[in-house]
């Protein structure tokens, strides 16, 4: 026996016994974040359903904003691209799996050759092809499937990222239309009594009761709320414009008519992040690309070993198409070849370097996804831990404003004190309650927001 007969029976014999994966052993890279997100509770998280287990019908129990919601559900076109992209994947899935199985075709076939002194012969055949199937010993076939698979339960959870995002910004766009909507409302009032209060100082002036600089300001301060006015009706505007994006569609005017502000959303308990950042579906979309980019390490390795391909035909064979199908006619045909790569100019190491390169791109991109999930819960939690205060003290500040400018308008009125003190203070008490409006809605689109940053809005009422 020489020697190319010794090495192909070798390869022969360690391609029958040592089939099996070539891909690494996959391990979970470490979280490279804090034991504990910064402004959390230390300990145990509270009672309560998390995040990614409660529903956003519960969640945002307004029944207008449910209902706007469920519109954008069904129409958004984002959304409905990554849920196409999903559908995409899984057909993907189905036709790598596909490649492990043979392909039957039924053939028609004609050969016509010339031998000897130029007699010309023709073979006619007609029956069942099976071409170049490949007997996956090194499961390179399966670790593209597996890669494959990864690849659609990826897009799943990206389709799941999508729904989340929509969900948390219908919720934001709607609260902060809700509040241009107040403080359009509350300038229109305002420029009403400035107008009326305008008017008076008019009457006055003509009457010689009052000077020109008092005028002056009156129309100052008329035309200042005329400014915030404006400025609140064309960001409402903007909000509806943003949020017929949003739902794919015009919003219904009776779900965005002014309506008084919406009640407090539950508060959400949070635990670890090793328990809150793993259940994110952009984290576990990034771990599944991972696991694709581990299953081709394995298809790339699996390339430098041998193949063995079969084709095989079965059916009637004969000289004369007449005769094709007459009785003793059958025929088959069985081909196997084995494949030893010897001479590729490269490619295999290439492609396998390739993969290996990959693999660590997916690495950093799944540390990447899990430090960005952090940082996003820790500016909510800070917001959660902060903004209520503040809004307490705002409301405090405003009611003393309030009273304030109540008793600085008295005084005004038995000459106690000039008008320029009225002013100061009509003045603050506007852009107070400006302040109070905004910041009631910054507090709501918060919780929304940690709502989404939990993991929370996939989930749907009744969905187990």
């Amino acid at each position: 026996m020489n020697t190319l007969q010794h090495m192909g029976l070798t390869a022969l014999a360690a391609s029958l016994v040592a089939c099996g994966s070539m891909a690494p052993n996959y391990e979970r890279p470490a979280a490279p974040v804090p034991a504990q997100f910064p402004a959390a509770p230390v300990g145990a998280a509270p009672a309560g359903t998390a995040a990614a287990d409660l529903p956003w019908q519960t969640f945002f129990a307004d029944a207008r904003l449910q209902k706007l919601i469920q519109i954008a559900l069904d129409n958004n076109r984002d959304l409905r691209v990554a849920l196409l992209n999903v559908e995409q994947a899984r057909s993907l899935v189905d036709a790598s799996k596909a490649n492990r199985w043979p392909t039957v075709n039924a053939g028609l076939g004609l050969t016509r050759q010339t031998v000897g002194g130029g007699a010309t012969t023709s073979s006619y055949s007609a029956g069942l092809l099976v071409t170049s199937f490949e007997v996956d010993l090194f499961d390179r076939l399966r670790s593209q499937s597996d890669a494959a698979f990864s690849q659609y339960l990826a897009s799943t959870e990206a389709g799941r990222a999508a729904q989340i995002s929509l969900i948390g910004s219908v919720a934001n766009t709607w609260f902060a239309l809700q509040a241009d909507t107040a403080l359009a409302t509350l300038a229109q009032q305002t420029v009403k009594t400035r107008e009326e209060s305008q008017g008076l100082f008019k009457l006055r002036f003509d009457q010689g009761a009052s000077s020109q600089l008092d005028l002056s300001q009156a129309q100052s301060l008329l035309e200042a709320a005329r400014v915030s006015l404006a400025q609140s009706t064309r960001q409402r505007l903007l909000d509806e414009n943003a949020l017929n994006l949003l739902l794919g569609q015009t919003a219904p005017a009776d779900l965005i008519a002014a309506v008084p502000p919406p009640a407090a959303l539950a508060d959400l308990p949070v635990g670890l992040p090793s328990e809150v950042l793993l259940r994110r579906p952009d984290v576990v979309q990034a771990e599944q690309q991972l696991l694709a980019a581990n299953a081709n390490i394995g298809a790339a390795r699996a390339a430098f070993f041998p193949k063995i391909l079969l084709t095989a035909s079965a059916g009637s064979v004969s000289n004369a198409l007449a005769d094709l199908f007459k009785d003793g006619t059958f025929g088959w045909s069985l081909a196997p070849q084995l494949l030893l790569p010897i001479f590729d100019a490269g490619r295999n190491q290439a492609n396998l370097a390739s993969a290996k390169v990959a693999r660590e791109v997916a690495v950093t991109n799944y540390e990447k996804a899990i430090q960005s999930a952090f940082r996003e819960v820790a500016d909510a939690l800070a917001g959660r831990a902060t903004l209520g205060q503040q809004l307490a003290a705002l409301q405090a500040q405003t009611r003393a404003e309030a009273e304030r400018t109540q008793l600085t308008g008295l005084r005004f009125k038995n000459g106690a004190s000039s008008y320029l003190e009225v002013l100061d203070a009509q003045r603050s008490l506007f852009a107070l309650q400006q302040a109070e409006l905004q910041l009631t809605s910054q507090v709501q689109q918060n919780l929304a927001t940690l709502y989404r940053v939990l993991g929370g809005g996939w989930k749907a009422a009744g969905e187990k």
